[in-house]
């Protein structure tokens, strides 16, 4: 095997998760859920009166993404860490986590405009920067998709992956209507 790929494959520490299991793409699911909900709290909150428990909701619910995102980016960098400058799968993790440290940026700004009460008026606003923000969110999610099923970064080998299947069963079997053989 390539030394740069299963260099990328391996683990940093033992805290950016075990060999073949990494943490960062669980970890990556709180920040996704929260600000995904917010947007829902958000448009919500245009047809509801008063809407004050679906903007506090969506304040709080920001503020878990942050929380979350903050847990993630230090396991994603961990795994980042192990992909050498110059090849593509570099590049990628890089625009990679420019585009989360943008994303979780603006999330911070928003959830202290809120909490400054500067949407109160605005409530368009917040729908709208909540789906630009998951729309750079989803691409930067392609490009970690692209990392992990494209280049193979933190992924077992196909060595072990091939432990989990049985090569017996590749083996022709006989349909079971008696008229050809199936795989």
């Amino acid at each position: 095997m390539h030394m740069a790929m299963d260099a990328a494959k391996r683990p940093r520490t033992v805290l950016a998760g075990p060999y073949g299991h990494p943490f960062h793409p669980i970890a990556v699911t709180l920040p996704i859920g929260a600000w995904t909900c917010a947007l829902v709290f958000d448009v919500a909150a245009l047809f509801v009166r008063p809407p004050g428990f679906l903007e506090l909701g969506a304040v709080w619910l920001i503020g878990i993404g942050i929380a979350g995102a903050l847990l993630a980016a230090p396991l994603g960098l961990m795994d980042f860490l192990r992909l050498r400058k110059g090849d593509p799968a570099f590049r990628v993790g890089a625009v990679h986590m420019v585009l989360n440290v943008f994303i979780l940026v603006c999330w911070a700004v928003s959830f202290y405009l809120r909490m400054l009460g500067q949407f109160n008026d605005s409530r368009t606003w917040t729908v709208i920067s909540d789906v630009v923000l998951l729309a750079i969110l989803g691409v930067s999610g392609y490009l970690g998709g692209m990392l992990a099923y494209r280049y193979g970064v933190r992924v077992a080998t196909e060595a072990t992956q091939r432990e989990g299947f049985n090569p017996s069963l590749d083996a022709p079997r006989p349909d079971p209507r008696g008229r050809r053989l199936t795989r």
